[in-house]
């Protein structure tokens, strides 16, 4: 389906628009952010159409999903954010000196499960902790997107074992 054609592309905008946003609208529950959402999911249309014409409807569903979703998630991580830098900014979430040796310790205990980790493992693991979404991580790592969840359950599952394995040799 080759639909970047101005006139047909102007004629699909039109009469799919109304129902992507109203979706979106739906979805995130924020009427500018559908809006722009919107456009984010026209603008992938424009750029990579799907071949079938008659999988328009699938397609543009699939695809606004995915958009409100990644907002959702962006949202998620700029309010959990927030409250951590209020946390430490009212002075009530201020750790002791002895808090805050242990959570470097645990640090360090950490990294050191990571680095006997698989490269690939290791990096999709920082890159979701630091607040990566899902297709971002792909991009990083030259993968599918729909493979990164999988790889990203197998790598913590991994981590848990190093954990385990190093947590009875304490003492």
């Amino acid at each position: 389906m080759e639909i970047p054609e101005s006139h047909q592309f102007r004629t699909v905008f039109y009469e799919h628009y109304p129902v992507v946003r109203r979706k979106l609208v739906a979805l995130v529950r924020d009427e500018a952010a559908a809006d722009d959402l919107a456009q984010e999911v026209f603008l992938k249309l424009y750029r990579n159409p799907p071949d079938d014409p008659g999988a328009l409807g699938a397609w543009l569903h699939r695809v606004l999903t995915r958009a409100g979703y990644d907002y959702l998630d962006k949202k998620a991580r700029e309010r959990r954010l927030q409250s951590k830098q209020e946390l430490l900014f009212e002075g009530e979430g201020a750790p002791s000196g002895e808090e805050e040796l242990l959570r470097l310790s645990e640090q360090e205990e950490v990294r050191n499960w990571l680095e006997e980790l698989p490269e690939r493992d290791r990096q999709a693991l920082l890159l979701r902790y630091s607040g990566y979404s899902y297709e971002e991580i792909a991009q990083q790592l030259d993968m599918r997107q729909p493979l990164v969840g999988t790889m990203l359950h197998r790598a913590t599952k991994r981590l848990r074992q190093t954990a385990a394995k190093a947590m009875p040799q304490r003492d």
